[in-house]
């Protein structure tokens, strides 16, 4: 193997993420950096952005205000200057561990790495058609017309290389808008060359068709040619996900999904204590089959925020009605439902209220702050929407729940007709960036709704990747005959291998059975695997 050669021959795990917000991707790819062991390309485009390195000079190569042409600007840990990502532009982010410069235990070679990045680059631009295209001696990148007076950059590079794993990666022009780098920065702080994209140069291509070549040849380059790779639908409406979502099974729902409905004195007693504090739980708005063995339990799982919510997930039977102002005195009042029905591990989920600027945030901290005024010794678990990514998921983050969880429901092919407000990428960096911030995280999908079993262990791969510790997997049942048709009913032995496929990948507990749900045996799941964490997370 060269230098730049991966650990061994490992399969490369390849995603098209969509369309994914800097700080987005910047957070998963963090996560899987740090967290993951194996080998990753994400591929994605992002919304306009200008990022740049530690050592760039702003004051001369930033020749605007990235608001006032809808950008943002965020600093990054990496090498180079100002640059641009925008729709249009391929994004590539390798995430690999590098063979040692010097045997093991050694660097690794960032100058063989860099080359080779370039050398993909190069390599698929020559599969494209484009022959002309190479190395400019003494600047980074890859160049059109690189042997001329007048050489053209077509795609920038800027990487960070360390204990032998890599992240960032590279930006090629596919049909990028070319103003953004001509005329709002100095691009890489290369002010003596123009730059370029496949468009301009005649090349009609869609970013579609340069991905999967550049999938293709990065595999071979860092994975002897094994990939797995698995992608976000390119479009909001895609043929094949209608078609999955018309077939609509007709055999009678089998008897492991009928649930044992006892309705004894302890599953009164909590209705009751819920009622008396005009309390709204999960359980009974989501027609939780499980309803009545976890209230005999004494636990049941308190919706915050109202019962409508702002998104209409094809899955949820939650009321999408316009949502009332949030209730300032829930908070309290969930607080003392917890005390009184003693509850050593209280879960709190909410509905999602995009019509608030923090997306409820504010509000789900205060719930977490009163339970452990009142009931200091209780954990909590906190299952939250994605707050559209906002830094108001830190308000949450920073009270530090025992578990924080957020569901990312289904594999990434689905995402768009499963849950159209949300986002695959976006999920998994709500997950990492809890985990950056030092809390146990938990997720949870659903089986049944067209999903193949490589992507399955592709979902579980990319939430093992970023960190998470605890994860759900029940069978989707339909509420109504206005939501998504179930496809298939997955069988009990399904479930065992994934759960089996999810430890084996470090994630330290897989709740999987036809009628789990997110908070299907919670407490159990948070005393089995996070204990010792729990502890120093609260100390």
């Amino acid at each position: 193997m060269s230098r730049e050669d991966t650990k061994g021959a490992t399969k490369l795990n390849v995603r098209w993420l969509g369309k994914v917000p800097y700080r987005e991707a910047l957070a998963v790819q963090t996560a899987m950096f740090s967290q993951s062991s194996n080998q990753h390309l994400l591929m994605l485009e992002h919304p306009h952005v200008f990022t740049y390195g530690s050592s760039a000079d702003l004051k001369n190569n930033l020749k605007c205000d990235p608001k006032q042409v809808g950008a943002e600007l965020v600093k990054v840990n990496r090498g180079g200057d100002i640059t641009y990502h925008g729709p249009g532009q391929l994004v590539v982010y390798p995430i690999l561990s590098l063979e040692a410069k010097h045997g093991v235990g050694g660097p690794a070679d960032m100058q063989a790495y860099v080359c080779g990045v370039e050398q993909l680059v190069i390599d698929t631009l020559a599969d494209l058609g484009v022959t002309n295209a190479g190395r400019l001696d003494g600047y980074p990148g890859v160049w059109i017309d690189h042997k001329s007076m007048t050489p053209k950059k077509i795609c920038a590079i800027g990487v960070r290389i360390s204990r032998g794993r890599t992240m960032h990666g590279f930006a090629l022009n596919v049909s990028t808008d070319l103003a953004f780098m001509r005329e709002h920065i100095v691009p890489c702080g290369i002010a003596e060359y123009p730059v370029t994209s496949l468009a301009e140069l005649g090349f009609n291509f869609s970013v579609q068709q340069v991905a999967d070549v550049v999938a293709r040849l990065a595999a071979k380059r860092w994975a002897n040619g094994n990939f797995d790779r698995h992608d976000v639908a390119w479009t909001a409406v895609n043929e094949n996900l209608n078609a999955s979502s018309n077939i609509q099974i007709t055999e009678r729902k089998p008897e492991w999904l009928r649930p044992h409905v006892n309705h004894g004195p302890e599953v009164l007693a909590t209705k009751k204590t819920l009622r008396e504090l005009n309390l709204v739980t999960v359980c009974e708005e989501a027609g939780c089959p499980n309803l009545s063995e976890c209230w005999a339990d004494g636990t049941a799982t308190m919706m915050v925020l109202g019962e409508r919510c702002t998104r209409a997930c094809g899955f949820c039977l939650i009321d999408t009605r316009k949502p009332l102002a949030p209730d300032a005195n829930e908070p309290l009042r969930v607080a003392q439902a917890v005390l009184k029905m003693q509850l050593e591990h209280a879960v709190l989920t909410m509905v999602a209220r995009d019509d608030l600027a923090d997306g409820g945030m504010a509000h789900v901290a205060q719930c977490v702050r009163e339970i452990r005024r009142l009931s200091p010794n209780t954990r909590v678990e906190t299952l939250i929407s994605d707050a559209k990514g906002t830094d108001a998921l830190d308000a949450i983050f920073l009270e530090r729940p025992d578990v924080l969880n957020h569901n990312i429901e289904t594999v990434a092919r689905l995402q768009r007709q499963v849950r159209p407000s949300a986002g695959y990428a976006r999920s998994l960096s709500v997950l990492a960036r809890a985990k950056a911030a030092g809390l146990v995280t938990k997720s949870g999908f659903m089986l049944g709704l067209g999903e193949t079993k490589t992507e399955v262990e592709a979902t579980l791969i990319d939430l093992a990747a970023v960190g998470v510790q605890i994860v759900t997997i029940g069978q989707y049942l339909r509420p109504s005959v206005e939501h998504l048709p179930v496809v298939r009913w997955a069988d009990p032995s399904e479930f065992s291998h994934y759960a089996s496929f999810g430890e084996k990948l470090g994630i330290k507990h897989v709740e999987a059975s036809p009628l789990t749900r997110s908070s299907y045996h919670a407490k159990h799941a948070a005393e089995q695997t996070v204990s010792v964490q729990l502890v120093s997370i609260r100390s």
